[in-house]
């Protein structure tokens, strides 16, 4: 991965500003996967999520933790999507190497240290990804990266 893909992770604008509900993006390869998952953001807290406020208030009135949890909500939404609405895996990293490199392979030292997570229930990796939210959105996490790892196991590499 470049430089790039390697520091991109889900960042939102400032809490509680008229961009609360947006993600930044900034140019390259990423900003075509930052903006998909912007779109289900959006779903989420104009359709989803429950509040008093008008369409356009409740873009503006968000807040760091409804900022996880729509980005929770969007991530899920889009690998259970990936996983025909049966299963969704979530990659993160663990300090641990997972995989020994042979053959062909090169280490990156990133891919060896994947750990994979399976749900057969969108809610329950909704939560998980709720709980491990700073996996995603965290300087130095790899959030897209990871992201898009869980989006191929989730699809499944035959598919």
């Amino acid at each position: 991965f470049s430089c790039g893909w390697a520091t991109a992770c889900f960042r939102f604008r400032e809490p509680h500003s008229d961009l609360a509900y947006a993600l930044e993006a900034d140019k390259g390869g990423t900003r075509a996967i930052l903006m998909a998952v912007q779109a289900h953001i959006i779903k989420y807290l104009l359709f989803v999520r429950n509040t008093e406020h008008t369409h356009l208030e409740r873009l503006r009135r968000t807040g760091r933790r409804e900022q996880g949890q729509a980005l929770a909500a969007a991530l899920a939404d889009t690998l259970w999507a990936a996983g025909e609405a049966r299963r969704a895996i979530v990659c993160l990293l663990t300090t641990a190497a997972h995989l020994v490199p042979s053959g062909d392979y090169r280490a990156d030292s990133f891919t060896e240290r994947i750990q994979l997570f399976e749900f057969s229930e969108k809610a329950a990796a909704q939560e998980f990804i709720f709980d491990h939210i700073n996996c995603f959105k965290d300087e130095g996490s790899h959030g897209v990266i990871l992201f898009v790892y869980s989006l191929l196991f989730s699809r499944t590499l035959e598919r």
